[in-house]
């Protein structure tokens, strides 16, 4: 499958010119579940989790970002594309 993942968040490690996402996997949660998770709960845990519905995409949120230039890269154990 070709995807093309489109993120604005230009301070996320995976942020590539042209506004595209360069992370091999993406975790997209509900906001709801999101805020009760720690950052290291990411893609990786993905196949355990419950599907839940969601209203709309403003009660939705992407678990992927990881700061450019942190030192959190490796905590969640998915490769990060330098």
């Amino acid at each position: 499958m070709n995807q093309h993942i489109h993120c604005i968040i230009n301070n996320c490690h995976y942020w590539e010119k042209g506004n595209k996402c360069s992370a091999n996997e993406i975790l997209v949660a509900s906001d709801a579940f999101g805020t009760n998770q720690p950052d290291s709960f990411d893609a990786t845990m993905a196949k355990q989790l419950t599907p839940t519905a969601a209203d709309s995409c403003m009660a939705t949120c992407c678990k992927t970002f990881v700061p450019k230039n942190s030192d959190k890269i490796n905590s969640d154990n998915i490769t990060k594309m330098s």
